[in-house]
């Protein structure tokens, strides 16, 4: 079987346009916009001010909003055809690709499921408020959410922004397409990559103008919730990073009983991977370490040169779990109550987004992955536009995270692989 080199692993990177976001001046654009707003918080000149930075904030995020539906439809499309082309690479292929989607599907169920009961025992600290004028609407019951599934009119559903129809659609567009001549099917996948790749610069423009979004809507936070905002940032970033770790220690779990290695032998070995994916923020740039990794756990060259490279394409582990967390943690701040069906659409749309994720800076894949989920759940985008300034630390621990999977997925494979060729031989 021809095992892919590493360099296969940014194929799907390789077609979006190099973006570059002002990721700490957005998060010094937070600070002062928060630092302000304590300042000035029950001052008469805050209200002049509020006045203005208002309705800078709210463009912003209108900007970001204007952008998700087809950057969600671009790359959903794309992720489908490519995940549906690697299932029909082989047995490898296939096992690796199943483990990849039941694995997303528990990832997606843990965020729905912990994160309220995170919030539960340890709520958002008394006196934030967010004060917007936009209506959360009617937040999806169960019935809601059964009747949502199949569209009756896809661009009337894509008009008033219900993101779960528009996502069935997009998804049976995309396996559809695989049924077509290579001709047509070519050209669709071509038009979906643009479409996403053209998105993807919109929102980095948007994005170039984060610190001034950013200041002004801390500032608002600030002046309305005083010291609390601090601490509800602070509180926040604890909560979806604790979301995360669950994750990554299922990565543990995984190389021990699925992958049947010692608990100190994986740990030793995956220390030096997740060093480079601190360091890089990147699953991409850690893919030469994860290969010395594998060797030191004794995986054959053969599984590790084809598993990581489809892994790190595909394997996302902590992007559902967080991405849901972050949903839910913006609905409590939101003053939403999610139900039943909400968490279950959310969940839905945080696995399917999955597949079409890349590899890109924290902030663009926060607005992209997250975005849909939260319209999804009848959550509005506004408290997103507070929360992205401090993505940095969540995405640290979502690269370690996704990391120690990957390896973990390997190990797995590999096992399963060497049980499959003990059992040929004793049957031989």
């Amino acid at each position: 079987m021809h095992s892919p080199s590493p360099k296969a692993a940014e194929s799907s990177a390789s077609r979006i346009p190099e973006i570059r976001v002002p990721g700490t001046l957005t998060l010094i654009g937070l600070v002062a916009g928060l630092v302000l707003g304590l300042v000035l918080a029950g001052n008469p000149m805050a209200v002049p001010i509020l006045e203005v930075a208002g309705p800078i904030g709210s463009l912003w995020l209108q900007g970001l909003q204007m952008t998700i539906l087809p950057l969600v439809a671009g790359l959903l499309f794309t992720g489908i055809v490519e995940t549906i082309a690697v299932a029909s690479a082989g047995a490898m292929a296939r096992r690796t690709l199943g483990t990849i989607i039941g694995f997303l599907a528990l990832s997606a169920t843990l965020g729905a499921v912990l994160m309220p009961i995170l919030l539960k025992f340890f709520p958002i600290p008394a006196g934030v408020q967010f004060a917007h004028p936009e209506d959360p609407g009617k937040v999806p019951g169960i019935a809601d959410f059964l009747s949502s599934l199949m569209p009756e009119n896809v661009i009337s559903a894509a008009a008033a922004d219900a993101m779960l129809p528009v996502i069935v659609f997009v998804a049976l567009f995309a396996i559809a397409s695989t049924r077509l001549a290579d001709e047509p099917r070519r050209l669709l996948a071509v038009l979906f990559e643009g479409l996403a790749g053209a998105m993807m610069v919109v929102i980095g423009w948007v994005l170039r103008l984060a610190p001034i979004g950013v200041f002004a809507l801390g500032f608002g936070l600030g002046v309305r919730s005083g010291g609390a905002a601090l601490g509800a940032l602070a509180h926040y970033i604890i909560l979806v990073v604790t979301v995360g770790s669950v994750m990554m220690i299922a990565g543990y779990l995984i190389a021990v009983f699925a992958g049947r290695r010692s608990l100190p032998a994986f740990a030793v070995a995956i220390l030096p991977a997740q060093i480079v994916a601190i360091s890089t923020q990147s699953s991409i740039a850690t893919v030469p370490a994860m290969l010395a990794s594998s060797r030191k756990l004794g995986v054959s060259a053969t599984t590790a040169e084809f598993v990581l490279p489809l892994a790190v394409t595909l394997f996302r582990a902590t992007g559902p779990a967080m991405n849901m967390a972050v949903a839910v943690y913006a609905a409590k701040l939101a003053g939403v109550e999610l139900t039943g069906g909400a968490l279950v659409a959310g969940a839905l749309v945080a696995f399917a987004t999955t597949f079409g994720a890349v590899s890109l800076p924290g902030t663009i894949s926060f607005v992209s992955s997250i975005g849909p989920i939260a319209a999804a759940m009848g959550v509005p985008l506004w408290p997103l536009g507070v929360l992205v300034a401090v993505e940095v630390l969540p995405d640290l621990m979502r690269t370690v995270g996704n990391v120690t999977m990957d390896v973990a997925l390997t190990t797995a494979v590999d096992s399963s692989v060497d049980a499959d060729r003990e059992e040929a031989e004793t049957l031989h």
